[in-house]
């Protein structure tokens, strides 16, 4: 909640109590009894009607490269996964999830082989950045590239974004956060003319229309030719470069003819290329292109003056990399029986 709401609903004796509370709960404190600003009375009280969180931390897995990925208990039973980014830069990125699972069925990704059971609430999901800093120190960006696609829950993650930016309380910076879509043409629209002021990185894999359907469902009630209009109508709205994502697979979007198409559809756009080298699951039939075809079909979109770059691996012992987020399996439900603030 924001502090005008925590002030509606709890009947604070002062109205500058909710603005603590809230400050608390954006330092990370998971308890009214350690916001030690506010009155005994009122701590006791609200400690017996109200939560301050109700997820929880159950799994934390650290990779050798820095990466971390958190599992998130949700009180429902259901389960999440949220991960600790590092870049070149050594800048930390929270990669969150929206939904509790993913409905978008990408034949390359681990989540979307999961299904979906519901999105998540806004604080389900600040509870996932809130936790990530109590482990890993002070955050620079959020993401929400997690399980699940953000723009099937838009109205959640625009309240995520109203707490975390808020002056009394985190105060994260708009320009620190992207929200990235498999590609849903209506909520890229819904984002341009919203006022959340975010960056934007679209999930392209292919600019082959009949590849893309096999490996994206979505593509077929999203075509590219409308994807790209949405896209430019993007740029053009909030005058913000795009990132069009590819995740590389193996002898299936790498070849020279792959590069022309994605040229062809960045023309026009003004984008950025990231290239993602597919990273393992287990299940699924895919291999992770050699280092020498990621650099050709590196190359062959350099050469087209295009802005490319290509994701560091990291992250892939413990299941953090892009692609492989999902936990299986539910627990027994962990209602708390007070309301979480």
């Amino acid at each position: 909640m924001l502090p005008e709401e925590i002030d509606a609903v709890c009947n604070l004796p002062q109205r500058f109590h909710s603005i603590q509370i809230f400050q608390w709960i954006a330092q990370g404190c998971s308890s009214f009894e350690g916001m030690t600003n506010l009155p005994l009375k009122v701590r006791e009280r609200l400690t017996d009607e109200y939560t301050p969180c109700d997820t929880v931390c159950e799994t934390v897995l650290k990779d050798p490269d820095g990466t971390v990925k958190l599992g998130i208990g949700l009180h429902d039973g259901s389960s999440i996964e949220t991960v600790l980014l590092f870049d070149k830069a050594s800048r930390r990125t929270a990669c969150v999830s929206c939904q509790a699972g993913c409905p978008m069925g990408c034949t390359f990704c681990q989540t979307g082989q999961l299904g979906c059971l519901r999105n998540l609430s806004p604080n389900e999901i600040v509870e996932q950045f809130l936790h990530l800093e109590k482990i890993c120190g002070k955050l620079d960006n959020i993401v929400f590239m997690g399980m699940g696609e953000p723009l099937l829950n838009l109205d959640s993650i625009a309240k995520t974004i109203a707490v975390l930016t808020h002056p009394k309380g985190r105060n994260l910076s708009h320009r620190r956060i992207t929200l990235s879509t498999s590609g849903i043409c209506k909520g890229i629209y819904e984002l341009a003319d919203s006022k959340l002021d975010i960056r934007l990185a679209v999930s392209l894999t292919t600019a082959d229309e009949d590849l893309r359907t096999t490996l994206m469902p979505v593509t077929k009630a999203n075509p590219l030719s409308e994807l790209k209009k949405a896209i430019r109508y993007f740029n053009d709205k909030t005058d913000k470069r795009v990132t069009l994502e590819l995740a590389l697979l193996k002898d299936v979007n790498t070849s020279y003819k792959a590069a022309q198409q994605v040229r062809a559809f960045a023309e026009g756009l003004n984008a950025h290329i990231n290239l993602i080298p597919w990273n393992p699951v287990q299940q699924l039939p895919y291999n992770t292109p050699s280092d020498s075809e990621i650099r050709s079909f590196y190359n062959y979109l350099t050469a087209e003056n295009l802005n490319v770059t290509v994701r560091q691996k990291r992250g892939r012992t413990i299941g953090g990399a892009c692609g492989q987020l999902g936990k299986k399996g539910r627990t027994e439900p962990k209602y708390s029986g007070t309301k979480q603030i």
